[in-house]
């Protein structure tokens, strides 16, 4: 789906925003956590029509972006070489790597153990490290989805049909009408009561597509202390 670019003016701001189109029949706004600016809208919506919709939440953009602002600057690009930290279910394990035929992660005494045939090739290692975070990421998922699900009154009606995980650029997750549940695999380095609220929030799509009155109404059941979750979220994976 092509996406285009639209700008709004709101007093001495100039908003950028990223405009798809979709066959749906509501327009949704989100801000993303590093401050883009993401537009859903019907296909048959006019650019008038989006624009004008945009400058009434303009100001609620700007909040979302200045709340987004104090997490900056995000964590810098990784190097994969010994002593570096990495995140993993919200602590910090600084990397060790040593000589090994055989290929393997695993985590001891605050350390991420990095066994490699080539310890001096940061390559190799960053290889054998995102392997092995994406192969903690489907395990961790899995477990967590099966205990959010159990949060609602009936976990059935809140089952997605299938976990996907995969690399998200501006989202930790989505539902999508089919039921799949898409999580980022960044995930997998944020704390334990994160990743849950960030499934939490999706499974409530289920239920209610938009961030609407009804949505929060439902994730404030079933997940009252969302807020301090997702202030953690942002915390941790800044």
């Amino acid at each position: 789906m092509m996406r285009e670019q639209i700008f709004i003016e709101y007093g001495e701001h100039r908003i950028k925003c990223s405009l798809e189109r979709r066959l749906r029949r509501t327009l949704e706004i989100a801000v993303e956590p590093d401050m883009t600016v993401s537009v859903v809208a019907p296909l048959n919506a006019s650019i008038v029509a989006i624009e004008t919709r945009l400058r009434k939440r303009a100001a609620w953009i700007l909040r979302q972006q200045r709340y987004f602002l104090q997490f900056m600057p995000r964590t810098p690009e990784r190097l994969y070489v010994a002593g570096e930290t990495h995140l993993y279910l919200g602590r910090q394990y600084r990397l060790k790597i040593i000589e090994n035929i055989q290929q393997r992660v695993s985590i001891t005494r605050g350390s991420l153990l990095v066994h490699s045939p080539r310890p001096k090739n940061s390559q190799v290692t960053q290889e054998i490290v995102e392997s092995w975070f994406r192969e903690r990421a489907n395990v961790k998922f899995a477990e967590r989805l099966a205990v959010s699900v159990d949060r609602f009154p009936v976990p059935e009606t809140f089952t997605p049909i299938a976990l996907v995980v995969r690399h998200l650029p501006q989202r930790w997750g989505s539902m999508t009408t089919g039921g799949r549940l898409i999580l980022n695999r960044r995930l997998v380095h944020a704390p334990i009561d994160a990743i849950d609220y960030v499934i939490t929030h999706e499974l409530c799509h289920m239920a209610e597509p938009h961030h609407g009155p009804a949505f929060f109404a439902l994730l404030d059941r079933t997940l009252p202390d969302w807020r301090k979750r997702k202030d953690r979220l942002e915390r941790v994976m800044a």
